[in-house]
């Protein structure tokens, strides 16, 4: 599954648009939900082309440069829907990068560990803020069901953390 043609294509599947608009509105729009980067955009617009998802046109207004303007295909629009049911159906294995951490908190005093998590309580929390001072999307209802989803997966994680850390500081060392 290519998540980041999902994106991209459904993007374009609303209307044509140059590279800046698309990443200026996943910049905006989207950086709750995606942490695409600009050059990956690029690469994945270049490669949706040369597949033939994706035709791009050159515009040109007054003295400025040249802009390639992002069209989806027939065949695009084919891809997008095959990709989205694809994904919509899927669930993938989820990796936290803090599970390495946990792995080996045996190497560290169980209330240094505690204190580490408590700090990252503080960073889950700010995020759980952030989320649900997200503007509500009024064009469908796709995009506050994914910023939905992943403020759950936060206060799963609060909820993880606060039953856990007092456990680690009550623990026998």
């Amino acid at each position: 599954m290519d998540d980041q043609s999902l994106l991209l294509l459904g993007i374009l599947k609303a209307q044509s648009q140059h590279g800046y608009q698309i990443n200026e509105f996943i910049e905006k729009n989207l950086s709750r939900v995606t942490n695409m980067k600009k050059a990956t955009a690029y690469a994945t617009l270049d490669r949706l082309s040369k597949a033939g998802y994706v035709t791009v046109t050159f515009e040109q207004e007054g003295n400025r440069p040249q802009r390639k303007v992002y069209s989806i295909t027939p065949a695009g629009e084919d891809y997008f829907l095959e990709q989205l049911r694809e994904n919509l159906s899927s669930a993938e294995q989820m990796t936290f990068t803090g599970d390495i951490g946990l792995m080996f908190l045996d190497n560290l005093p169980r209330q240094e560990v505690a204190e580490h998590l408590k700090r990252r309580l503080a960073e889950v929390e700010k995020q759980i803020v952030s989320f649900e001072k997200a503007p509500i999307h009024a064009n469908g209802h796709g995009v506050n069901l994914a910023v939905d989803h992943v403020l759950t997966l936060f206060k799963s994680e609060q909820k993880w953390l606060l039953s856990t850390i007092p456990e680690l500081e009550s623990a026998e060392q």
